[in-house]
């Protein structure tokens, strides 16, 4: 018995498809045998056969001897399955051509289509499948309408018994890096490169470029002319803020450009403990560390170094009252000690001192923690 238009149909699956003819004529001949098996009892002597015009053929051996078995009206079954197993065959391909084809992408910008939204997210159209855009993978407060197309960073692909599931995001520093590459052919090109990303979605980006041409500077290239080549990212983003800096093989000078665009007066940097201690001029103070602490916040996860930001009037009076502490701990001291300190002979500091009611006779006596206090203070 034949199975009418079999080997048309095999073709165009082959064609159109991209599935194996091979394999699908073996994974038929399977489903065909165990088709048939419940018509036999010695089941380990039977054989499907079927050839790629479509000829259908159950085979009982004996020795070296064959013998056509097929059962009556078996053909209409033969149809029936290998159409099953086609369309099996066909969606497991899909899938198999979805997941690669997305696992290719991983690491990209791909653009997709909001379909709805539900609960945890959005439902969202890629193409081949649809995905979900998490509400931990969205930009904060951003609201997508229906039908809207979207630029989406592809995180992963997972295989799943639903087939492929595609991992998106807007909230990925990804993004970021892929937006910039396509908005600045030098960075693709290699004249710039970058070499780190800090975000805190919907809210700020900082973003560290190098230059690799001297006559190229790395900041005004990705701004472009006018800003429009920033102007296209920040409207992608949903008018997030992004700041881009130079970057610096110079730790002082790299933190000096990541905390922009506070004015720094001075860095003091620990190497052993990759931290730093930043002094910024007191009207600096609040831009330096920005709104809930966003500024330096980013600027340390962009250099990896832990950042004290320090104004420098706190720094004074920091100062200050370390030297008031050290004189009230440095104990009794001689007059002698004393009034060269304070300009004065020790004489002088004597009859000072027994104005004031201490027992002091000579320049070897000694004068108490509080009788300097008092006598500062006075």
């Amino acid at each position: 018995m034949k199975i009418e238009r079999f080997s048309e149909m095999l073709a165009e699956i082959q064609r159109e498809r991209g599935i194996n003819k091979e394999a699908l004529l073996e994974a038929i001949k399977a489903s065909l045998l165990s088709a048939a098996k419940k018509w036999f009892k010695e089941e380990e002597n039977i054989e499907a056969r079927i050839s790629d015009s479509g000829e259908v053929s159950i085979i009982h051996k004996v020795g070296n001897e064959e013998k056509d078995v097929t059962p009556k009206d078996f053909g209409r079954l033969a149809a029936q399955t290998a159409k099953q197993v086609i369309i099996q065959r066909i969606r497991e391909a899909e899938k198999d051509g979805a997941f690669e084809e997305f696992n290719h992408k991983q690491g990209e910008i791909i653009t997709g289509v909001i379909q709805r939204r539900e609960y945890g997210g959005y439902l969202v159209n890629l193409g081949r499948l649809e995905t979900i855009l998490s509400t931990a993978e969205q930009i904060p407060g951003e609201v997508l309408r229906e039908r809207e197309r979207v630029k989406l960073f592809i995180v992963e692909t997972k295989k799943t018994p639903k087939g492929p599931f595609v991992v998106i995001s807007r909230a990925h520093p990804g993004l970021i890096k892929k937006l910039f590459e396509m908005e600045v052919p030098e960075i693709k090109d290699g004249i710039l490169e970058i070499k780190g990303i800090a975000r805190e979605a919907g809210k700020r980006t900082k973003i560290a470029i190098l230059s690799n041409d001297n006559k190229i500077g790395a900041v005004g290239t990705c701004v472009g002319h006018m800003g429009a080549r920033i102007q296209n990212i920040i409207r992608e983003l949903g008018q997030e803020r992004v700041d881009i800096i130079e970057w610096s093989p110079d730790i002082t000078t790299y933190i000096i450009h990541a905390l922009s665009p506070a004015k720094i007066a001075k860095v003091e940097i620990n190497e052993e403990e990759k931290t730093a201690r930043v002094f910024v001029p007191d009207k600096e103070l609040s831009l330096a560390i920005g709104k809930e602490g966003q500024n330096v916040r980013l600027a340390v996860k962009l250099t990896g170094w832990k950042i004290d930001i320090i104004s420098e009037g706190q720094n004074k009076d920091q100062a200050k009252g370390e030297t008031v502490a050290e004189e009230v701990n440095r104990g009794p001291v001689k007059v002698s000690e004393l009034a060269k300190e304070l300009d004065l002979s020790s004489k002088e500091l004597v009859k000072k001192l027994q104005a004031m009611g201490y027992d002091v006779k000579s320049a070897n006596s000694l004068v108490t923690e509080k009788a300097i206090k008092e006598l500062k203070k006075g």
